[in-house]
């Protein structure tokens, strides 16, 4: 037990002195993903390495170092430090109970392929943009995560919403994120706006320019992702992204990831420790609440095939074997 977590200290040291690394050879042209003494973010990683839940956010914080490190103009640099990520993520698939681990693999139907044509929508000047949307329990932000690493490109999840929010000048309490899956927020919580001020909810009204915070919040989620889609290549995770782009005619990859029911439920019994009662009403839940998110900003079902090019029962294929035929199709369809 001591050696394990002697093992995820010496992991997290290792990924906050890569991202001090990173940002001195950057300078201060980027900020820093931790900041805070090192003691005290070494702790927190520790925290969420082991609490599989949270796991998600570490995943974020260190794509977000590589997005960053792959922007460094020195080749020399831009390589040692690559070199570093890739060795962090390999310690990293390499622990005994991975917070980036959770695959799923059905032996019965790994024998069973399909293919989506794709058009050759990826002409000069159009970056490559693929669009996940996933079950909870399904390892859908694992592909996700694991396929921006393969193809050497950006990784998005909930800091699309952080990114908003500092736009809007909101804060984090007071706007809830229902694209995320971070479900430790009440799954029907709401903000009491009853014992405001007036001149409180005067503010509110300005910065929200008169509209529902939700719809503040997708709005300039859309401009934001628009921006993005004009520089550089990168897999986001949810959002409505791939009909926010469609409706901008902004070429991109549609995809969506799901599994049975049934090993959903297994798979967040183990990594979130609950009963096979929970899992499922939790699963219940949050397919509910991302169905009416995503039917009430796109006005398509949420998961239908007909609305993706590519739909992947990762059951079938597990982590490694969805990255794979993913990064198969892409490189049939685009110039890379």
């Amino acid at each position: 037990m001591k050696e394990d977590s002697k093992q995820l200290i010496e992991l997290a040291g290792r990924i906050y002195d890569l991202d001090t690394e990173v940002y001195r050879v950057l300078g201060s042209g980027l900020g820093r993903v931790f900041s805070g003494s090192r003691d005290a973010r070494v702790r927190d990683m520790v925290h969420y390495m082991t609490a599989q839940p949270d796991g998600h956010v570490l995943r974020s914080e260190i794509a977000l170092i590589g997005n960053m490190a792959r922007t460094i103009p020195d080749k020399a640099e831009r390589s040692r430090l690559m070199r570093e990520y890739d060795a962090i993520l390999k310690q990293v698939e390499a622990l005994p109970n991975s917070f980036a681990a959770g695959d799923i693999l059905d032996e019965g139907l790994a024998s069973l392929n399909s293919s989506a044509h794709l058009s050759g929508r990826f002409g000069e000047g159009n970056h490559l943009i693929i669009c996940i949307g996933r079950t909870y329990g399904s390892a859908g932000t694992d592909i996700g995560f694991a396929l921006a690493d393969t193809l050497k490109i950006n990784y998005y999840d909930s800091e699309i919403f952080t990114e908003v929010l500092e736009r809007l000048e909101a804060d984090k309490e007071d706007v809830m994120d229902r694209a995320s899956f971070a479900h430790k927020q009440n799954l029907n919580q709401s903000i009491d706006v009853k014992d405001r001020s007036f001149r409180e909810k005067l503010r509110e009204f300005n910065r929200y320019h008169g509209l529902p915070k939700e719809d503040a919040v997708f709005f300039n989620q859309s401009d934001l992702l628009h921006e993005m889609a004009q520089r550089e290549d990168f897999v986001i995770m949810g959002r409505c992204a791939d009909v926010i782009l469609t409706n901008q005619r902004i070429p991109h990859i549609s995809i969506f990831i799901n599994a049975p029911f049934e090993l959903r439920a297994r798979r967040v019994m183990e990594t979130d420790e609950l009963s096979y009662k929970n899992a499922c009403k939790l699963l219940r839940q949050l397919d509910r609440r991302h169905r009416k998110y995503y039917q009430f900003y796109t006005g398509r079902q949420w998961g239908n095939s007909v609305n993706y090019d590519l739909c992947i029962n990762s059951a079938s294929y597990g982590i490694e074997g969805s990255v794979k035929l993913i990064e198969r199709i892409i490189n049939q369809h685009t110039k890379r």
